[in-house]
């Protein structure tokens, strides 16, 4: 089915609120980062800022997905939306009183952090209920191309508007988010009722459970988690900007938004050809990708090259991510997806992250470049492990 059938109604309405969130999370992410280096000067502290938002991820886990699996879904994720924007006034607020400071950057950024573990599950178990399930890997690609076009704008706006104060950056972001919350409000799922069932020692861990029985989400999911973990280097692009590239907030923009342009390309062309055979070595190839890219990134000290480098690794990276997702709600019943996503976002978090609080550690220890490169090595030696490991993740097929 072509993509204009897609958008139409309710997936219409989440699609469009998709978008002005990431855009908003996108942005108030450039904004933090340069407002907090600026600050301290620090690359354990933009370490810190994925640190602390992995916490409450880790730590709400099994609370998060009984709250999507027993409660109206689109209700969390619009109270989940003004929570954020609620934080991100705050920001604004301390920005232009002149009175914030690193810890009170870094308990703002905890505060949203938990509010996104709570959102993140519910959001992605609501799309099933939006579009037929033979529908989902293209509405999940057009969805996830709705993300990338924020991912692009949201830096590259951010880095432009950061130039005027942060204030102004956090203004825009909380109108984003109440304007996100306002659209996913009116939308009308199609989802089964759900039975609320007591909670016991079983349930709470039944999101886990389901995935260790199943090999092939096991081996998605951790791969994912240690090359992400390793490869992601995110979290030092203000350095690479300022010191590596000498540029200011604008060239933090472009990196920013670097990624993101070869994840919509990418996007764009799963949207229309998903991947249903041969899902295993495209997701190996992704990631394998993904690891070189990084390597050339690492040691590159042009612009050019290191947004090229940057839009390689997005698509690559997003690639992947539509095969997990697609078969994460696939073969999940509506009545644990809550849980799975939750268990699944608990490993997204702690790919992304965490590893931005590694990538912050390696490179207070040993400089930036080594850290990145570190990170793209243990990324391809992943790779390699896990296709031993796992042989049957090189075997599946989307349509399977």
């Amino acid at each position: 089915m072509s993509r204009p059938r897609l958008l139409h109604g309710a997936f219409a309405l989440f699609w469009s609120s998709r978008v002005l969130a990431t855009l908003a999370l996108q942005m108030q992410t450039v904004a933090i980062g340069w407002q907090l280096y600026s600050l301290t000067g620090s690359a354990l502290d933009l370490g810190l800022v994925g640190l602390v938002q992995f916490v409450p991820t880790i730590v709400l886990t099994l609370v998060v997905g009984q709250v999507a699996d027993r409660y109206d879904r689109r209700l969390v994720v619009v109270i989940c939306e003004i929570a954020q924007a609620a934080g991100v006034a705050v920001l604004a607020l301390g920005s232009y009183g002149g009175w914030l400071t690193r810890e009170g950057m870094l308990t703002i950024a905890a505060l949203l952090g938990a509010a996104r573990a709570f959102e993140n599950p519910a959001r992605a178990a609501f799309v099933p209920g939006l579009v037929p399930l033979a529908l989902l890997p293209r509405a999940i690609a057009s969805s996830t191309s709705a993300g990338q076009t924020a991912r692009i704008v949201g830096p590259a706006l951010g880095g432009v508007l950061y130039g005027f104060g942060p204030t102004l950056v956090y203004g825009v972001v909380v109108a984003l988010y109440a304007a996100g919350a306002t659209l996913i409000a009116f939308v009308r799922p199609r989802e089964p009722a759900r039975a609320r069932d007591a909670i016991t020692p079983g349930s709470l861990f039944s999101g886990i459970a389901f995935i260790l029985r199943q090999r092939v989400l096991l081996g998605l999911m951790s791969l994912d988690l240690f090359a992400v973990l390793l490869g992601g280097a995110t979290a030092l692009l203000p350095i690479y900007a300022r010191d590596t590239l000498g540029t200011g907030p604008w060239g933090l923009g472009l990196l920013r938004a670097a990624p993101a342009i070869g994840a919509l390309a990418m996007s764009l062309v799963l949207s229309r050809h998903p991947v249903d055979r041969h899902a295993g070595p495209a997701l190996f190839a992704g990631v394998f990708v993904f690891g070189l890219a990084t390597l050339v990134f690492g040691v590159s000290t042009s612009l050019s090259l290191s947004l090229g480098a940057l839009v390689v690794l997005g698509g690559a990276d997003l690639l992947s991510v539509v095969i997990r997702q697609s078969l994460v709600q696939i073969r999940t019943p509506d009545p644990m997806r809550g849980r799975v996503s939750a268990v699944h976002s608990l490993f997204t978090g702690t790919s992304n992250q965490l590893g931005e609080f590694e990538s912050g550690v390696l490179a207070a220890l040993f400089g930036a470049v080594p850290a990145v490169l570190i990170g793209g090595v243990g990324t391809l030696v992943v790779t390699a492990a896990w296709m031993y490991r796992f042989p049957e993740l090189r075997r599946f097929e989307m349509a399977g």
